[in-house]
């Protein structure tokens, strides 16, 4: 059965829910749909089973997201994978198809409209030992802090560059965790160049003032101009060391220090999770600072492909504050596209919008700055250190297959499995694409994505097609001869 409704949200972060309730409340039909068991995304996640949260503003925000969507007519589909994602085009008359799989059932759904507000992937380069156990990331500590309360580790190190390192290390503080330090790969002086930016929201600037002021409260160790040179254990980690680098992220002269651990949080930025508007052909471009391939969109934030929206980190990574004001935008366009509001009474709004996001634009920018992928820390990646973790494939490997005439990123995948995994190269997809473009001498744009394909996430085949037996297949009547 397959159910129709305007408009189809995939992602229900602050960008996604927002648009969706704006949409729903100037009488659209809308259908939000979440892998996670409930709105809010990665920055506002709900606490799942006893545990209830810190009460902290990010929790408090989330709540009020929670209850907005619950009392809109907007029909949640939560904890459903999407898995494909069609444009059947106009002629249809549906404009899009989702499939979803569901804790019951798989959904189909279609709209004239689809909004993909899916968010941003954490980047990990690849670095000697990053696979041992007890090594994460920080959208996984993220997880385990603001859902279940639970602290991911005993001997701490965090690493890599950004405000969210302090923002781990704030989480951590009084969890009963021995923070022994944070090493940020960006220099003190990176920090002070952009403050004037910073303090221009001042709301925003304390609050991470206030982050880094309980990480050191915890007794953390700040290593500026820091990064890791390895990870090291035998069946788990059990030290790191750190090293200084240059302002492109290449090792440089200077001390090290070693860390006795149980566990290393470490990301270096996040990577737009631009699937769905690559697999539907939408024109896309490469922004280094705003976390590599991003959809190219319009005033009202529609792609190349019409009826086809992109908000939030996913179109281009930009933070909470603007994702919100994104997804209030797109939901009155939408309610104006589809004939629920005049073209005069949503002028006045999205202008007002508009002032609002260009106020912000000097504060994101600057933060974005900091967690842009630098060149130079994928040029040291060592030959023998694994870059696909799904598919086991070393830098070596890919140097080799670049050697032999792989000259897309698609044919890389071809010679050498990798992108093939379960994450579909969502993890290390921009770390090999930095790597082709390096060996090649060509830019980024040259050596492309890698094709959008169904499944989007991997999924069971049992699970598709439910209780099945052959006897089910409809068979013809043989043909008269």
């Amino acid at each position: 059965m397959v159910s129709r409704y305007d408009v189809i949200v995939i992602g229900a972060g602050p960008a996604g829910a927002q648009a969706a309730i704006e949409a729903a409340r100037h009488g659209c039909r809308v259908a939000l749909v979440d892998e996670q068991p409930n709105a809010g995304g990665q920055v506002w996640r709900a606490p799942v089973g006893p545990f209830k949260g810190k009460g902290d503003a990010d929790a408090r925000a989330g709540q009020a997201l929670r209850a907005s969507v619950a009392g809109s007519s907007v029909q949640p589909f939560f904890a459903h994978r999407v898995w494909s994602v069609v444009n059947e085009g106009s002629e249809a008359g549906d404009g899009f198809r989702i499939d979803a799989l569901g804790p019951q059932e798989n959904q189909a759904l279609t709209a004239p409209a689809l909004v993909v507000a899916t968010g941003a992937h954490e980047r990990v380069v690849p670095f000697p030992g990053w696979t041992l156990p007890g090594v994460i990331g920080l959208a996984a500590a993220t997880i385990l802090l603001k859902s279940h309360g639970v602290a991911p580790g005993r001997r701490v190190v965090i690493a890599g560059c950004g405000p969210l390192l302090a923002a781990v290390g704030a989480g951590l503080s009084g969890a009963g965790v021995e923070l022994l330090a944070v090493a940020d790969m960006a220099p003190r002086r990176a920090w002070l160049q952009r403050m004037p930016a910073i303090v221009g929201r001042p709301a925003l600037a304390a609050r991470g003032a206030w982050w880094m002021a309980k990480t050191l409260g915890a007794g953390a160790r700040l290593l500026s101009g820091y990064g890791i040179r390895r990870a090291e254990g035998e069946s788990s980690i059990s030290r790191v060391v750190m090293g200084p680098v240059d302002d492109e992220g290449a090792p440089a002269d200077g001390v090290e220090h070693v860390f006795e651990v149980d566990t290393l949080i470490v990301g270096h930025g996040l990577a737009t999770a631009c699937e769905i508007t690559r697999l539907l052909r939408a024109r896309h471009r490469f922004d280094r600072l705003r976390g590599g391939w991003t959809p190219d969109v319009d005033d009202d934030f529609q792609t190349s492909v019409p009826g086809l929206y992109a908000i939030g980190d996913g179109s281009g990574v930009r933070g909470q504050q603007m994702a919100s004001l994104a997804g209030e935008r797109v939901g009155l366009a939408l309610a104006r596209r589809l004939g629920h509001l005049p073209v005069a009474a949503v002028v006045e709004q999205c202008r007002h919008i508009d002032r609002v996001l260009a106020q912000a634009r000097p504060f994101s920018d600057a933060i974005a700055g900091l967690m842009a992928q630098r060149p130079a820390q994928v040029a040291a990646i060592a030959p023998e250190t694994v870059v696909c973790r799904c598919e086991d494939v070393t830098r070596g490997e890919l140097d080799a297959a670049i050697e032999q005439g792989a000259l897309t990123i698609d044919q890389l995948k071809h010679f050498t499995r990798c992108g093939m995994g379960p994450c579909q190269g969502r993890y290390c997809g921009d770390t090999v694409q930095a790597l082709m473009a390096q060996n090649l001498g060509c830019p980024r744009e040259a050596v492309g994505q890698w094709t959008g394909r169904p499944p989007l996430r991997p999924v069971a085949l049992g699970e598709l097609i439910g209780d099945f037996s052959y006897d089910d297949i409809p068979i013809p009547d043989p043909a008269p001869l």
